[in-house]
């Protein structure tokens, strides 16, 4: 479980997060929407430590990373994690067998040996075969997408962070990610957390939403639920993102 008490972050004068509390369970997808510059990313930044809050706690399995300093703390606890980011960031000169086994290298004592293995069963898992001696810019953006994924489940990660896993996409590459993301919580068992500013994915793919709203959550609820919320910052987006796919 990853507990969030009392965030907060700042840049500047700019208040991102003010006393965010949330708990996010074991095996389930959570999702963050809010409109874009809202700190979505931030939110999953600091859940990986890549920003420090500038108070409250996040507990990994019951280890606080918000206030530590010690490297390597932060670097056991980032090994549970995966990240899919949101331009995909694969390494152009690296074939995608060097990319996926990427995290392998760094991140666990897998024998060398074994990354061919590992990394056939983690594409085919995404849907890939065969494009191990690939270079990225051999590939289609889906194929990018799915690279990326199976370099970020590689090392086996508990939780899986994506950052606005469908923007810049067709329908039907969003589709495949949608179906990609909820393949990886039902065979894997991987706790999820999703940024978007897309309503509509966060909907249907999600077991809670929470939206992003001057600097809290305004409303966390599962999709049936939040879609009744009487909030007036939730009914605005909600109106807002019907009228934008119109």
């Amino acid at each position: 479980m990853i507990e969030i008490k009392d965030l907060s972050k700042a840049f500047g004068e700019k208040c991102i997060f003010d006393g965010v509390s949330v708990d996010i369970k074991e095996g389930e997808l959570f999702s963050v929407i809010g409109p874009s510059g809202i700190g979505k990313s931030t939110f999953i930044k600091c859940l990986i430590r890549l920003l420090k809050p500038d108070s409250g706690s996040i507990l990994v399995d019951g280890q606080d990373i918000a206030v530590t300093n010690n490297e390597f703390t932060l670097a056991k606890v980032r090994r549970s994690f995966g990240y899919l980011f949101q331009e995909g960031a694969l390494f152009d000169s690296l074939t995608v067998m060097e990319n996926v086994a990427f995290g392998l290298k760094y991140l666990t004592d897998v024998p060398k040996a074994d990354y061919p293995r590992i990394v056939k069963e983690k594409l085919a898992l995404v849907g890939l075969k065969d494009v191990e001696q690939l270079k990225p810019s051999e590939l289609s953006v889906g194929m990018k997408k799915r690279v990326s994924l199976a370099r970020s489940i590689a090392a086996e990660p508990k939780y899986m962070l994506y950052d606005e896993p469908t923007t810049g996409l067709d329908p039907v590459t969003t589709g495949m990610v949608k179906e990609l993301i909820t393949d990886m919580r039902d065979k894997l068992g991987i706790t999820s957390v999703v940024v978007t500013h897309d309503l509509s994915l966060a909907l249907e793919i999600s077991s809670r939403v929470a939206m992003l709203y001057d600097g809290k959550f305004a409303e966390v609820a599962e999709p049936a639920k939040f879609r009744q919320s009487e909030n007036p910052a939730v009914k605005e987006f909600m109106e807002i993102s019907h009228l934008s796919r119109k």
